[in-house]
């Protein structure tokens, strides 16, 4: 149902004979926020991110573009060179593609941003079409979301610490996908919530932007991010983007 794109931080979804682009945390104008936040300088690779991303719509043929949460980068809304990239990347992606934002936690002003652009903007809740459902993660999500067989969330980066024979290590972009338990929404959805007969399963997306860090999944002590993760996950597995299957991510 839903099929990463070899050796990208990307996945399509085929519905009722449309295809689907999905990416997470494409974070625009993320080396201004570093100038910012950080006092890091570097190079802008908006012109690159915006050539990937265009590159997989047509490498795909997808008609919808579905970015799951954090489009943009600072908190707060974009300004200047931010929002001049951002309506650059969105007006490109609208010329090939409809686009679809479920918005993230560092989304705010993004609304008004593209207040004149043909964006279909979501609830930070999610999104449900047909059977997948789709969550940035940063919030818990609406029960329709939920209630599909697969869950699509983005949010945490997930990344992988690998390590060589001779004690060298690196961290990968990574796919974190596994059972969703019901378990850590009861509360919240209490009579809302109607649970699928089959076990949905959680994909948790890569981010799209690799200068944004992420979670180091499989290092003991590092916090998630996303409010139902860990505990909403089970059997979680890592897969790099090439598609490498690793295993259990609690073992590696």
């Amino acid at each position: 149902m839903i099929q990463p794109v070899p050796d990208t931080p990307a996945a399509t979804v085929t519905l009722e004979g449309k295809r689907m682009l999905v990416v997470a945390d494409v974070h625009v104008g993320i080396e201004v926020g570093l100038r910012y936040e950080r006092g890091v300088e570097l190079e802008s690779a908006a012109s690159e991110r915006r050539e990937r991303l265009l590159s997989l719509v047509d490498r795909t043929g997808a008609d919808r573009v579905v970015i799951v949460g954090d489009l943009a980068h600072r908190i707060g809304g974009p300004t200047g060179v931010e929002a001049a990239e951002l309506r650059d990347l969105v007006d490109a992606i609208l010329d090939r593609a409809a686009l679809t934002l479920v918005p993230g936690n560092h989304d705010a002003g993004v609304a008004e941003a593209l207040s004149d652009r043909p964006v279909d903007l979501r609830d930070p809740t999610g999104l449900r079409v047909g059977d997948v459902g789709f969550v940035h993660g940063h919030t818990w999500p609406a029960p329709a979301v939920l209630s599909a067989d697969v869950v699509v969330a983005g949010h945490e980066h997930p990344r992988v610490r690998v390590e060589d024979a001779v004690g060298g290590a690196r961290t990968e972009r990574a796919w974190l996908r596994g059972r969703l338990q019901r378990e850590p929404f009861v509360d919240r959805h209490d009579e809302e919530l109607c649970w699928p007969d089959t076990t949905p399963e959680l994909v948790v997306v890569p981010a799209f932007n690799d200068r944004s860090g992420g979670t180091w999944v499989n290092v003991a002590g590092e916090g998630f991010l996303s409010p139902f993760l860990p505990d909403a996950l089970a059997d979680g597995e890592i897969y790099l983007l090439d598609g490498t299957r690793l295993g259990d991510y609690e073992r590696i």
